[in-house]
């Protein structure tokens, strides 16, 4: 049976082959289309992206090291028919060693033309399936009203004791994806 996690909540992962699932619902009649993307960032002990390719997204869909792989932009929010929007798959012993922490950021694309913000989004979540069984094992629920806030980093998964560890966030910020590519990237950034 599934764990349904309250913000802060950490659990042991015990699996090496997860899919992580990222889901959100926008509000009907807000005009625009949403067009939310869902990214990972490995960072290490410095809490810094250890290369630019190493910051998973849209335009780079796998990690260097073959622990990661997204599974593709879903610009609408129109594919997942009740289930997850976007995804990650994570092979935990692929995780090149330096990498201490994977972020999963979601982010609202071109939010300012369009005047949009996670207030305007619910249902929003994180999920663990275990890729084995394809059950899942846990889920976070975003439940905070983010009415001004235009990227969230809805968990993490960390390195403890060598066992990997996953925290339900929920952390709210105005921002897009170069705001997070930029606080976690001591390199000079390549556009």
């Amino acid at each position: 049976m599934a764990i349904n996690l309250q913000k802060g909540q950490k659990i042991d992962i015990g699996l090496s082959r997860i899919t992580v699932g990222l889901g959100w619902d926008p509000n009907e009649g807000t005009g625009n289309d949403f067009d939310l993307d869902a990214s990972a960032i490995m960072i290490d002990s410095n809490r810094k992206l250890l290369q630019e390719d190493y910051f998973i997204f849209y335009n780079n869909l796998s990690s260097p090291d073959g622990a990661l792989e997204h599974t593709g932009d879903d610009p609408t929010g129109g594919n997942s028919d009740g289930s997850d929007d976007e995804a990650i798959k994570v092979d935990l012993n692929k995780i090149n060693p330096e990498v201490q922490e994977v972020l999963f950021v979601v982010t609202i694309e071109d939010f300012e033309r369009r005047k949009q913000n996670f207030g305007q989004v619910r249902n929003s979540y994180i999920r663990i399936v275990d890729d084995a069984s394809g059950q899942e094992i846990a889920k976070y629920e975003l439940d905070e009203d983010f009415s001004v806030e235009t990227g969230v980093e809805f968990g993490r998964l960390y390195k403890r004791n060598d066992q990997w560890r996953f925290e339900a966030s929920g952390i709210g910020y105005r921002a897009d994806l170069g705001f997070f590519l930029e606080k976690y990237y001591s390199g000079q950034i390549i556009k």
